[in-house]
């Protein structure tokens, strides 16, 4: 499932329970509007885990609080946890085993 974060503060609330895999994005990013694909092709396979968007142009304050720098950038949450990070676009294939590890 794909979610679009439109509250800072529901991001907490949204990361805390299962596998959470956040994309951190913006509407005029290419290699964003690209990794947007892949995770619909995803989202589609891997009903387990939630995908949490998170527009960086309008949520200033948690990109911040997670150091983003460049985009597109996907942070692997699990029970609110997070456990790994990736800067740059994915392939399926690669975002498939980032989110499997």
């Amino acid at each position: 499932m794909i979610k679009h974060l439109e509250n800072e503060e529901l991001f907490d609330e949204e990361i805390s329970k299962g596998t959470v895999l956040v994309d951190f994005y913006a509407d005029w990013c290419g290699p964003c509007r690209m990794l947007g694909t892949v995770l619909e092709e995803v989202a589609k396979e891997l009903v387990d885990i939630t995908i949490l968007k998170v527009n960086v142009d309008q949520m200033k304050n948690i990109g911040g609080r997670f150091s983003i720098r460049s985009i597109p950038t996907v942070v692997l949450f699990k029970d609110g946890k997070q456990v790994a990070t990736n800067i740059g676009f994915l392939p399926r294939p690669a975002l498939m085993s980032f989110i499997k590890q």
